[in-house]
């Protein structure tokens, strides 16, 4: 494992549903298409379910895949028994290959993916897959068939992603184009709610917003609901790109309408202005946070901790993680590293030591991730030894080190002719090797 992974989020697909296959209680707002999705979806006879043996398909080859893309090119009224015949495997990335031909080509590919809901029920939770075949009908204007299709993901708990509306985009030269098409989209996500609904509006808000096309995504928030999380994504993206007036005017928008920002919107903010040297401003947001009856949490700490130990203000970085100690707040292990780090950046190598000394004692859950951090930055500063005598004492305490920054060290050790103490750390570190494969890193 990495010494430290970035914080991400999470959708987590919901189980699936045993409701019918087709739903008709949602009726589409659209007139039917030249693809009607209820010609490929709607019978009898259908089973999401039914699959073919695993063990009689191998995996499918450059040249086959050419194959299947001309056969979908060619609308074969025999299409999916031609596809049953060539008795092949697709991997994900190959149907995301496939599909990215075809959208580009506006393919219509609506029987090709019901035929690998059949054939390969392993994808049916893979939003990558669900989504480009939306994308695949946006493309053709097919929004009958995009309706279809979220009302029956729904359904079964599949969530969007940005690949879904990467039709988008094409038009984003035409601004009056691209509003209709968000119109329309709008009008279906907000019709079909669900797992869809949300996970699909939020992908759109993200994906107008890394297109920094943030005058559309701020109208996309404008035809649905108003919520905190579209807000909160709009405010985030014009965070990181420090753009604070706009991200504060979203925050002054969001509150007109009765919303109450959470801690993490004020935190985007936060970091948004400490990483553009607004530390003045910084103060007085978190004073209008706490006076709004929104106390800061770990990382709100964390955001200013790391402002002043990349300042060298180490002293007032301490000062900031006693305040938050003695409102029984503890230190995120960012917020320990940041820390370490800081004493590293002004060669107070001592008082790094005995930081993780004491903090391994305090603060049992981060012990290792401090002491290999530790190591590591040793070794990375051209002292192995010292990181050697790191990772010992950290054995000797039944700390584990990571496994990756054990290595580094060992063979950094070897490097400089130091054998006998990669010896001895090796051995030492066998300890914690129950069978062959026990590697963490």
């Amino acid at each position: 494992t990495q010494i430290l992974s970035s914080h991400k989020l999470h959708t987590i697909p919901t189980p699936h549903s045993s409701a019918p296959f087709i739903s008709s209680s949602v009726s589409s707002p659209f007139p039917s298409t030249r693809y009607p999705f209820s010609r490929f979806l709607n019978k009898p006879d259908f089973s999401w379910f039914r699959g073919f043996s695993a063990s009689s398909r191998t995996n499918a080859s450059g040249k086959q895949v050419s194959e299947i893309i001309n056969l979908i090119r060619s609308g074969s009224n025999d299409l999916e028994s031609k596809l049953d015949a060539m008795k092949i495997r697709l991997s994900e990335v190959l149907l995301n290959t496939i599909f990215r031909i075809l959208n580009r080509e506006k393919i219509p590919a609506l029987r090709f993916f019901n035929w690998i809901r059949k054939s390969h029920p392993e994808f049916r939770h893979d939003s990558d897959i669900y989504s480009l075949v939306i994308d695949n009908c946006g493309r053709s204007d097919d929004f009958d068939s995009i309706f279809n299709l979220l009302n029956d993901f729904r359904i079964h708990g599949i969530c969007l992603n940005q690949k879904a509306f990467s039709y988008l985009p094409v038009m984003i030269s035409n601004q009056a184009a691209m509003k209709e098409s968000i119109c329309k989209t709008m009008e279906i996500l907000n019709k079909i709610g669900g797992s869809c609904g949300v996970t699909g509006t939020h992908a759109l808000i993200e994906m107008l917003c890394d297109l920094g096309s943030f005058e559309m995504a701020e109208y996309v928030i404008t035809k649905t609901e108003k919520r905190l999380s579209n807000y909160g994504i709009l405010i985030r993206s014009r965070s990181r790109k420090g753009h604070f007036e706009e991200a504060k005017r979203v925050l002054d928008e969001m509150t007109g309408t009765g919303i109450t920002p959470n801690c993490q919107i004020f935190n985007y903010i936060l970091s948004c202005l400490q990483k553009t040297d607004q530390t003045d401003k910084a103060c007085q947001l978190l004073e209008f946070m706490v006076e709004n009856g929104c106390p800061p949490n770990a990382l709100t700490y964390e955001i200013f901790i790391c402002d002043l130990c990349r300042h060298g203000k180490l002293d007032m970085a301490f000062d900031w993680l006693n305040k938050m100690e003695s409102k029984g707040i503890e230190p995120r292990p960012t917020t320990h590293a940041a820390l370490i780090k800081g004493y590293f950046k002004l060669q107070q190598y001592e008082q790094a030591h005995q930081y993780v000394v004491v903090c391994s004692d305090k603060y049992k859950t981060v012990s290792n991730m401090i002491y290999s951090l530790l190591a590591s930055l040793y070794r990375k500063q051209g002292k192995p030894v010292m990181a050697q005598s790191v990772l010992s004492e950290m054995i000797e305490k039944g700390l584990s080190p990571n496994f990756t920054v054990y290595m580094h060290v060992r063979k950094h050790l070897q490097k400089i002719g130091r054998e006998d103490l990669a010896r001895n750390l090796e051995s030492s570190f066998s300890c914690f090797i129950s069978q062959p494969s026990a590697v963490n890193g």
